[in-house]
């Protein structure tokens, strides 16, 4: 039984309470950004059981190797990721809770009740 959206929102809430640091391949390939995750919010959509929106605060912390765009790194400065989960249908993912590899596409009413969601818990500041 594949698990639900509420549930799904909630054991991701208790493992993103746990403060660690993202990495995340620079787009060179050739080094490696640390992002620190301070604040989060979800959203399920509003037509569709089994997609869950996230917007997160992520604060720079450290990278390691060569970045292909070193001027824009500095330390502490603050970048807000938009994106989503979904419930895989093929393969290894079938009915497991997966990232959304593509750009994220939302329906007006969720997405602007995802932004004052976001404001309102402070994610956006």
């Amino acid at each position: 039984m594949k698990e639900s959206a509420k549930e799904f929102i909630k054991r991701k809430n208790k493992e993103f309470e746990e403060k660690k640091l993202i990495p995340m391949k620079d787009i060179g390939r050739e080094g490696k950004v640390y992002l620190k995750r301070e604040a989060w919010t979800f959203l399920p959509q509003s037509n569709l059981s089994d997609k869950v929106f996230i917007i997160e605060r992520l604060r720079k912390e450290k990278f390691t190797g060569k970045l292909s765009y070193k001027k824009s790194w500095s330390k502490g400065d603050v970048e807000y990721r938009i994106g989503y989960f979904i419930v895989g249908k093929i393969r290894r993912a079938k009915d497991r809770w997966i990232w959304g590899q593509f750009c994220p596409m939302i329906p007006r009413k969720d997405f602007l009740k995802l932004i004052k969601k976001a404001e309102k818990e402070k994610t956006i500041i």
